[in-house]
């Protein structure tokens, strides 16, 4: 038996209902104003210190080039956090290569944010609740993550949903002259696979 997981078709992360104004939802193809309003939950995440690897704010074009490039990666799910329908936020939930058996039960989770205008509302907490259940409806048994460590508030979210700090790289990134270390996380979203018999 393989220990790669059974995936699903991505239909089966279930619709959201908003929550006073609040939705995540997969998000498969781009309106106008959706672009616009994600390039500018970016901008303003990226200025804010977090979010992406820009340290600088890349400019419309090339932001744009890149989430439109997201959507054509099969191993990759957009998330977007809305506010009162804007969206102000997003996560990629990333599955292993298909050439990686080994690491087959673990998905990740990267370029998470939600703009700081839009925090203090509850939308980060459900940004991460339903990219865990979209995971655990693929099948998968682990997220893990990583984040710098100036990146305070999204620090704090992770620990407070149970996400489990497993180590850090003291020089994972350089910002405005800076080294900054990074740290790494995981959480463990269904009992561990076990070994099975030969």
């Amino acid at each position: 038996m393989s220990d790669q997981p059974e995936l699903s078709p991505p239909s089966a992360v279930p619709p959201q209902q908003p929550e006073a104004g609040l939705m995540v939802e997969v998000l498969h193809t781009y309106t106008e104003d959706d672009l616009q309003a994600l390039c500018e939950a970016t901008d303003a995440a990226i200025i804010d210190g977090g979010g992406f690897g820009w340290v600088e704010p890349p400019g419309r074009r090339a932001l744009e080039t890149y989430f439109k490039g997201v959507l054509l990666v099969p191993e990759r799910e957009l998330f977007v956090a809305r506010l009162e329908g804007t969206i102000v936020g997003c996560a990629q939930l990333v599955r292993p290569p298909r050439n990686n058996e080994a690491q087959a039960f673990a998905a990740s989770v990267m370029h998470a944010f939600v703009a700081p205008y839009a925090r203090g509302r509850g939308l980060g907490r459900l940004l991460f609740r339903r990219v865990e259940e979209g995971a655990r409806a693929l099948g998968y048994y682990v997220l893990n993550l990583d984040v710098r460590e100036t990146q305070t508030w999204a620090i704090r979210l992770y620990e407070s949903l149970g996400y489990v700090r497993w180590g850090e790289h003291p020089c994972y990134a350089r910002v405005t002259g800076q080294t900054v270390r990074g740290l790494f996380y995981y959480k463990q979203l269904r009992p561990r696979p076990r070994k099975t018999p030969l």
